[in-house]
């Protein structure tokens, strides 16, 4: 197993912290330490943390900006990566490049400024540009599939290539990514020209709706649950009545029932507790199975 020392005398310009809680990081506010957490700059630093890990017969796991997931308290073993450092964004013509760890929001604004369109309907949308492609993420009728032309990837062993738009194998919040546990390393999104003021009219727009709908002003992991077909989960979920259900310190947002809140100091286990019981209660009264989008991961804590 990887320890501190051979990540100090192997990784000297890496910067890593150990027994890390991860709730200084997660969009929930929850989730145990790491053991190690590692802020690679650019995918050569990752390439070496991830071989080193592998030759350590260490796991590891990249969690982007850890915007759509939940931590248990127990936390997460081996080596975590963030990819927050791994941020530029550059313009070139059409054609917008971002490494994995660039905000979503980031990246839709320097579109902006460049009079490009097709990428508005991501400008709310809170996660990392490689989250954003791992899992195809969308917002009022957009997503990534739309305007991704190409991401280029590494493998569990370290090996970088790049993947075509049509070789991505996208579906509802899918892509190759999950299958095969590529990590995201930069995307490339073609766009068009477009007028400035009538793109930055919608980006707008589009902000004000969520403002309005969405419950910005707690933690939270964003949607809880993909859309069922034919159904919105929030919808089911407040016709169970639902809405404001709270266990432990996490609650059904009163605002969109299709998110879930933490409202004073909530646990991974309220979150996974608040799951559960919405998924039976909403299956109970419409017969609908809800399936959740957001990642769970860690070791349970285990009491004293």
């Amino acid at each position: 197993m990887l320890t501190k020392n051979d990540l100090l005398e192997k990784l000297p310009e890496l910067t890593v912290k150990f027994d890390e809680p991860l709730s200084n990081y997660t969009f929930t506010k929850v989730g145990g330490s790491a053991d190690f957490l590692a802020f690679p700059t650019d995918k050569y630093q990752l390439q070496k943390l991830v071989k080193l890990a592998n030759a350590t017969q260490t796991p590891f796991i990249v969690l982007g900006n850890a915007s759509n997931l939940i931590v248990r308290n127990g936390g997460i073993r081996g080596v975590v990566i963030l990819l927050e450092k791994m941020n530029v964004i550059r313009a070139n013509g059409y054609v917008i490049e971002a490494q994995a760890g660039a905000s979503l929001i980031d990246t839709t604004q320097v579109a902006l400024a460049n009079s490009l369109t097709g990428f508005e309907f991501a400008c709310g949308i809170p996660g990392s540009v490689g989250g954003a492609v791992f899992m195809n993420a969308g917002a009022y009728d957009g997503e990534i599939s739309t305007v991704l032309s190409s991401v280029q990837v590494m493998d569990q062993s370290g090996e970088i290539f790049v993947i075509a738009a049509e070789d991505m194998q996208f579906g509802y919040r899918k892509s190759v990514l999950q299958s095969q546990h590529y990590i995201a390393l930069s995307a490339k999104f073609s766009l068009n020209n477009g007028d400035y003021n009538l793109i930055k009219a919608e980006m707008n727009r589009l902000t004000h709706l969520r403002e309005l709908k969405q419950p910005l002003e707690f933690p939270s992991c964003g949607s809880v649950f993909k859309r069922p077909v034919g159904y919105f989960a929030g919808q089911l979920i407040q016709d169970a009545g639902l809405q404001g259900h709270q266990i432990g310190g996490v609650q059904v947002s009163e605002k969109h029932a299709g998110f879930m809140v933490n409202v004073n100091n909530g646990t991974a286990k309220d979150y996974e507790d608040l799951i559960a019981y919405v998924i039976a209660q909403v299956e109970a009264t419409s017969g609908v199975t809800l399936e959740p989008e957001v990642r769970i991961l860690g070791e349970e804590k285990i009491d004293d």
